[in-house]
């Protein structure tokens, strides 16, 4: 009982990094935002966060993604490496440092992903990105094809990565991805169904110590 008690503290203290990538489309938000209230529900402290940020840098790269064009894709890759430098050492280090599990809708991944399908070096990507933190688990929600592209096609706001060609580079970026911390989630079933698997899936690949089920 006191081993068992002593692992739980230890893992309470050292805080998860979770996130959840994915195209355009695929449910990465409406995701994050489940199994936060999932984990919380069980017991965890968690913390929500995102890319690009809400900071300076993330909010000129969303001024950029509205005009088509206006800047060279390496730049554009640069200042989402540039707004998760700042993200990484002002939210997430310290959130995990305090034992919280922390949620990042999108990350490194997206980088890599959007920016190879944008014609940019893989290498000089991955090169940039490999010294930021890795996720525990990255969670790749991937509905079929056509799914994310009816959903884009009811936003009223779009940016420059939705176009349709582009769209689907970037797709079939995120199916080519091979590691072992990755799992894919097909978000095309039912909302709470699939937010009880992605749940599943985080108990299971963590181990966390869930103090009580909660279901969605």
């Amino acid at each position: 009982m006191i081993a068992e008690i002593v692992y739980i503290v230890n893992i309470l203290m050292s805080g998860r990094f979770i996130v959840l990538e994915g195209p355009d489309g695929s449910g990465t938000t409406r995701h994050t935002e489940f199994l936060a209230e999932n984990l919380r529900s069980a017991g965890l402290p968690v913390l929500v966060t995102k890319e690009p940020t809400d900071g300076q840098l993330g909010q000129t790269i969303r001024s950029l993604l509205q005009k088509e064009g206006s800047m060279a894709p390496e730049t554009l890759q640069l200042l989402f490496c540039a707004d998760r430098a700042e993200h990484v050492a002002n939210v997430i280090l310290p959130a995990l440092e305090q034992g919280t599990t922390v949620i990042s809708d999108r990350y490194t991944l997206s980088t890599l992903v959007y920016g190879a399908a944008m014609g940019v070096d893989d290498k000089w990507l991955e090169q940039v990105n490999n010294h930021f933190p890795k996720p525990d688990v990255t969670l790749v929600t991937l509905p079929p094809f056509e799914v994310c592209k009816e959903r884009l096609g009811s936003r009223s706001y779009k940016d420059a990565f939705e176009t349709e060609l582009l769209q689907k580079r970037i797709y079939e970026g995120y199916r080519s991805r091979e590691d072992t911390n990755t799992v894919f989630i097909d978000t095309s079933a039912n909302k709470e169904l699939v937010a009880q698997h992605v749940f599943d899936v985080v108990k299971e690949r963590l181990s966390l110590p869930v103090l009580h089920e909660h279901h969605s």
